[in-house]
């Protein structure tokens, strides 16, 4: 028997292929969707049932449309995302009733006549033309149709907009023209009184429109287009709410504009840009973003985007989507205050799993009494190095409570990173909730309030609603393209491959980020819709590093090379630094500049043999996608170290002498500077390893058997918490000097590192002495008489015996230790 009392039917998302013959004979039918199937034609008598009002065919693999049709009652007719070239002549003839059609997502090259006569009989109110190839031929057409309020034309191949057409929409509320290659927008815009919003961006608009004469606009989305400055009326309109000018990279707003502009409730503009997310050597950018916000039909926007390119002080982002669905404070309260969160617990665990877990826990405690009745949606995307493992790229942990979601392209393919905690979608927490005896409405609701079963908020709703987030975390690649964060509104109405297809083409993150909202308002929704778009370019393309002149081509653990410390003594390490010098003595930086920051001195010049011996040979530049591995890692950022020799010549003899380079004298005092990062230390075979607690390294190498060769690293701020070694080869003991038990015992405030010389058996630092009136300079050697201890003849004796009882127990405790494993204290101070 014929459905003959069915009046609503819902077939979509099947793989069906052709409409089944009961359907048309349905007498009371009034909704059909077989939308998301197969199929490749419609039956005429279909389109022409005379009850039939409402016919969802998009998503199938309709190539055309009967073309001889009669009476049409339909009033919408839904044929997006099909293979449609054109439409039936006498379409808009004959469907007299229509009054909403979208054949967006087509290949639609022209539009049929709207309507045979002066006064057109059209009723045509809603028309969403998105995404096909209409070029600027085809507005004349659209005259046809003077009702129309809504007319979405983007991304098409319009180069402009006959002035004398728009005229002629006088009822027009809503125009979108955005994605084309349009260079103004028409005068006669004005005549569009009843236009409320103007969504015109990713073209070439150099010219302000005319638009704030226009009394009843709201939004204005200008946009990623070439706008340079802006003429305002006289009268600004009180009804403007949002203004978009973001994009535009040559618009100067002066003090008066920002001024009047002061009212407008929100108002995008380019901020002068952070810090960039590159190494210090000036790597491209690993990582940009661009953000979309549309209320759609809605009076208020209620979701928020959290985007920083640069999230604490190494390379670190953070980007997020909150969606409070029907409230608005969540998510400003969400937005304001998870970054922080994050940012402490950070400090806490270096465990994705446990400070993404922790974060939306203290976040949602946070939000205290408002929290109690309403909740948020959120996803949070953290990119960070991998802390453990430091040959990777970086890693990238997203957690979500709620529905909305994010998106990796990876190699060209949607990755889902997210989960979608909801009733209708996920089983397990469907089978939860029915365990704790909660409440499920028709409508596969909790409690009839919320179909989520993970929110932040809703604490009320507890035990059926959790904040627990789920978390999962990945090591990015060079074959990972860009993310895309949305919310619910965006994913119900774009799938995963079309998004990804979508932003594939578009080089700039905003304007990507535009044109997924706008294809989602093209595809029929009319909520709030947000998207975040992040590029990533983590690919060997950035890359600078090199080794012995050669760019490397992976991510790979450094070859070792040898790393004199004394004659006949070598040590195998892989220094690396990421501003591209690493472990070497330079003179980047000028004399009064290194006194400037460290105003410690130190007597006497090194030898230029022995630093000769001491210097560490230029290692092979790396910067931030290629790091050093793991194991003994030392990272410290530059700064001076000063240092004296007791034994040294005293300064620059004569004017035949070169001076060494990074090396800065006048004669008594002498300043290296020294630049140690990402020290990796390879131990030799027959050296003995033992753990030191004080957080420094000592380095023991003999060259030969009556003297041992010392290079100590102290540990600063605690950047680096794994152990540091203690490595010595047994040989001959460390004489008890004064010098060794000075720099065992005694607070130096530079706690540089210091190159070793061929008369000594261990280093000296200094201790700090007083800076300098005029900084340093290069001079010959001379006695400095500020430097010269003046004693009365009468005070000589009792000085002397003063003297002599002061280094007695120093010496006493000298021989009691073995300065290699004493305790030694931690600096603050920079190497």
């Amino acid at each position: 028997p014929l459905p003959g009392q069915l009046v609503h039917i819902d077939l979509s998302r099947n793989n069906l292929e052709a409409v089944p013959d009961w359907v048309c004979d349905a007498k009371k039918l009034e909704l059909l969707d077989v939308s998301h199937n197969l199929i490749t034609e419609l039956p005429m008598r279909l389109l022409c049932s005379l009850s039939l009002q409402k016919l969802l065919v998009g998503h199938n693999y309709l190539h055309s449309l009967p073309n001889q049709l009669e009476h049409i009652p339909l009033e919408v007719f839904d044929v997006q995302h099909n293979q449609l070239h054109e439409l039936p002549d006498c379409l808009f003839l004959k469907a007299l009733n229509l009054r909403c059609l979208n054949v967006s997502a087509n290949n639609l090259e022209s539009l049929p006549i709207g309507s045979d006569t002066e006064e057109s009989l059209s009723i045509l109110q809603e028309l969403y033309l998105t995404g096909n190839k209409l070029t600027d031929k085809c507005v004349s057409m659209l005259t046809g149709h003077p009702r129309l309020r809504v007319l979405h034309l983007a991304y098409n191949q319009l180069q402009s907009f006959p002035a004398s057409k728009l005229s002629k929409f006088e009822l027009l509320e809503e125009l979108n023209l955005s994605g084309n290659k349009l260079k103004a927008v028409p005068t006669t815009i004005t005549n569009c009184k009843r236009l409320h919003t103007l969504i015109v961006h990713s073209n070439s608009i150099a010219v302000f429109p005319e638009i704030l004469h226009l009394p009843e606009i709201k939004l204005v989305d200008l946009s990623c287009n070439e706008l340079t400055e802006i003429m305002l009326p006289e009268t600004f309109p009180a009804s403007l709410q949002e203004l978009d000018l973001a994009g535009n990279p040559n618009l100067v707003l002066d003090h008066k504009t920002l001024e009047m502009f002061s009212h407008i409730t929100t108002l995008k503009i380019d901020q002068k840009p952070p810090a960039p997310c590159n190494d210090s050597v000036g790597n491209p950018t690993i990582w940009n973003h661009g953000y979309s916000e549309m209320a759609g039909d809605r009076n208020k926007l209620c979701l928020s985007v959290l985007a920083l390119d640069s999230f604490g002080d190494n390379p670190e982002a953070l980007y997020g989507i909150f969606d409070g669905d029907k409230n608005m404070e969540i998510p400003r309260l969400l937005q304001c205050t998870v970054g922080d969160v994050l940012a402490e617990e950070l400090q806490q665990s270096c465990i994705s799993t446990v400070y993404m877990t922790h974060t939306f826990l203290v976040s949602h405690r946070k939000l205290g009494m408002v929290g109690q009745k309403l909740g948020s949606s959120t996803v949070l995307c953290h990119i960070r190095r991998d802390p453990i493992d430091h040959s990777n790229y970086f890693t990238l942990t997203v957690a979500n409570v709620g529905n909305s979601q994010v998106v990796l392209c990876r190699d060209g393919q949607p990755l889902s990173l997210s989960k979608l905690f909801s009733l209708e979608q996920c089983t397990e927490e469907l089978a939860r909730v029915k365990q704790q005896k909660a409440i499920i409405t028709e409508d596969n609701k909790v409690n009839g309030v919320t179909s989520c079963t993970r929110l932040l908020g809703c604490t009320y709703l507890f035990p059926w609603v959790l904040p627990r987030p789920h978390v999962r975390t990945i090591s990015l690649t060079a074959q990972d393209e860009y993310l895309i964060l949305g919310n619910k509104a965006l994913w119900e109405n774009l799938s995963y491959a079309e998004a990804i297809e979508a932003v594939r083409t578009v080089p700039d993150p905003l304007a990507a980020a535009k044109k997924l909202c706008t294809l989602a308002q093209a595809n029929g929704c009319h909520d709030n819709i947000g998207a975040v778009v992040v590029y990533l370019s983590i690919g060997d393309d950035s890359c600078t590093c090199e080794i012995q002149g050669v760019p490397l081509t992976s991510p790979t653990v450094f070859a070792p090379i040898n790393m004199p410390v004394k004659d006949g003594a070598h040590v195998s390490g892989t220094p690396s630094s990421s501003s591209g010098i690493a472990s070497e003595f330079n003179s980047e930086m000028s004399a009064s500049e290194v006194s400037s920051e460290v105003g410690s001195t130190a007597s006497d010049e090194l030898p230029a043999t022995s630093l000769e011996a001491a210097t560490i040979l230029r290692a092979e530049r790396r910067c931030s996608l290629h790091p050093s591995s793991s194991a003994s890692v030392f990272q410290r950022q530059l700064s001076s170290a000063t240092f004296s020799s007791n034994h040294s010549d005293n300064g620059l003899d004569s004017d035949d002498d070169q001076p060494v380079e990074g090396v800065f004298s006048n004669g008594s005092k002498l300043e290296v500077e020294v630049d140690i990062h990402c020290v990796h230390f390879q131990v030799p075979g027959n050296t003995n390893i033992s753990q030191v607690h004080d957080g420094g390294l000592f380095v023991s190498m003999s060259g030969d058997d009556s003297a041992l060769s010392y290079l100590k690293v102290q540990k600063q701020n605690g950047v680096n918490s794994q152990p540091f070694l203690t490595i010595s080869k047994e040989g001959g003991d460390l004489k008890k000097s004064l010098s060794a038990t000075n720099l065992q015992g005694k607070k130096f405030p530079n706690g540089s590192v210091v190159p070793l010389e061929k008369s000594h058996n261990i280093i000296e630092v200094a201790t700090e002495a007083p800076k300098k009136k005029y900084g340093y300079f290069a001079a010959p050697a001379q006695v400095d008489p500020e430097d010269q201890l003046v004693v009365p003849p009468h005070l000589e004796e009792e000085v002397k015996e003063q003297m002599k009882q002061h280094q007695d127990p120093i010496s006493e405790a000298a021989s009691e230790r073995d300065p290699r494993f004493t305790q030694q204290e931690v600096y603050d101070t920079a190497l």
